[in-house]
């Protein structure tokens, strides 16, 4: 998406839209562009300024604000374009299914990263800061970013655009400790080097490792991929290797620790003595069968506590379905597809994790969007879409929605809420403090 979370979007080729409900839907439509050329010259390091360019194209309509599904039906929008592309993310929570998972003090990550950065519908979630230790059961990308916001100097954050109230209540937190959980060993973990690396390097902190669970792996680094072993290497020089002399003291100096723990499934969600709020955790020692990422974990018998005031579950996104006209399938969570091609939907096609499940990082989204994109033009060349036919486009859209009273975002009324939040960042030395409010956002945009 080349745009804001909050108002995001995608571009396609030809009378075809992307559509991205995070919380909003957006349409856009780009009629009669070349995809392959404006995939070409996408420039990499800045998709902000690639999609306002987009977006600012004289065949490019943006429609913020509008709920697919609800304010307009995937079959409306059908009938006014050749090709509807969904790609609406995963805004679900994957459930852990233990007892206890809905003590006070337990947050899925999508909430707490919603909450961090800004997201309206998390505004007011107020997590509980007041312990020392956190666990955060998941060893994804994710994971490892919100560990690195508990235990960030806020210093640091302060020169972020995370949100002012998140940023009070985090100077104010007694965390001192996060441990990163995952269900299989160092060979399974999700996070990437880059990630773990900014865990390594956090000012003011010090890795928290057990040797023991590495053991083995300087064997396995011979026949792992290349991109596997550089980041299993930097666990084990992490977790192993003695640390330098400047390393060491720095080490001794931290206030504030972090580490990862394999081999580990929760069991129950531990209150404390008022019953109400998290106390603890209690976890499945594992063991593995196969190898590589086709290992599984497996229950040895073994269950070992963990002692925290606050759990945050990354164990995962999952797609909801957007409307009843759309296949769905709600044990993998996606809407069924080949190679991005809707099936039994003739027109209709999907992209990113609606497409695949949530995995993977920003490139191989991007990439998983190109091959879509190709599904496209391949049905458009080869006739299988019938582009032949009239198609109203965003003609057909825009009086649908004011006939039902939806007053759309244009991108220019965006372009104002990215202003004014730029605006007030500026005067506290950040670069943006966002609007968390959508009513205000909507009375921004429309001044």
């Amino acid at each position: 998406a080349w745009t804001d979370i909050r108002f995001g979007t995608f571009c396609i080729k030809g009378d075809c839209i992307f559509v991205l409900k995070h919380p909003h839907s957006v349409i856009l439509p780009l009629q009669g562009q070349n995809f392959d050329v404006v995939l070409s010259s996408l420039p990499r390091q800045n998709v902000i300024s690639t999609f306002t360019q987009t977006a600012h194209h004289a065949r490019c309509c943006y429609y913020g604000n509008v709920n697919v599904g609800t304010d307009v039906s995937v079959e409306e929008l059908r009938e006014a374009y050749h090709a509807v592309v969904l790609s609406y993310g995963a805004e679900g929570n994957r459930s852990m299914g233990v007892p206890g998972e809905d003590l006070e003090g337990v947050y899925p990550a999508k909430d707490f990263v919603g909450w961090y950065n800004g997201l309206p519908s998390n505004r007011e979630l107020n997590p509980g800061l007041d312990c020392e230790t956190a666990v955060i059961l998941g060893q994804g990308n994710v994971a490892l970013d919100v560990a690195r916001i508990l235990l960030s100097p806020i210093d640091e954050l302060k020169k972020t655009d995370i949100t002012q109230r998140s940023l009070d209540a985090l100077a104010q937190s007694q965390v001192r400790r996060v441990l990163i959980v995952g269900r299989r060993g160092p060979l399974q973990i999700a996070g990437t080097i880059k990630e773990l690396r900014e865990m390594v390097n956090l000012p003011d902190t010090k890795p928290e490792m057990v040797a023991s669970e590495f053991e083995g792996m300087a064997e396995a680094l011979k026949v792992i991929p290349r991109p596997r072993k550089r980041l299993t290497e930097l666990m084990l020089k992490t977790a192993v290797d003695p640390p330098a002399e400047k390393e060491r003291q720095r080490r001794q100096a931290a206030s504030r620790s972090w580490g990862l723990r394999f081999l580990r499934s929760p069991l129950e969600v531990l209150a404390g003595p008022d019953g109400a709020r998290v106390a603890g955790i209690r976890l499945a020692v594992n063991r593995l069968e196969g190898t590589g990422d086709g290992s599984v974990a497996v229950p040895t018998g073994e269950v070992e506590t963990m002692d925290c005031g606050l759990v945050i579950t990354s164990i995962g996104y999952k797609s909801l379905p957007i409307d009843p006209a759309v296949p769905f399938d709600p044990r993998k969570a996606i809407v069924p597809n080949s190679l991005g091609r809707v099936q039994q939907a003739a027109g209709l096609y999907c992209s990113g994790w609606l497409k695949t499940g949530p995995v993977g990082v920003i490139a191989t989204t991007m990439n998983n969007s190109f091959d879509t994109a190709h599904s496209v033009v391949e049905d458009l060349t080869s006739g299988c879409l019938d582009a032949t036919s009239a198609k109203p486009g965003s003609t057909g859209i825009g009086p649908l929605l004011d006939k039902r009273g939806v007053k759309p975002v244009s991108f220019s009324d965006w372009e104002k809420i990215n202003q004014e939040e730029r605006r007030r960042g500026a005067a506290q030395g950040k670069p943006r403090e966002k609007l968390l409010d959508v009513e205000e956002m909507l009375k921004t945009a429309r001044t």
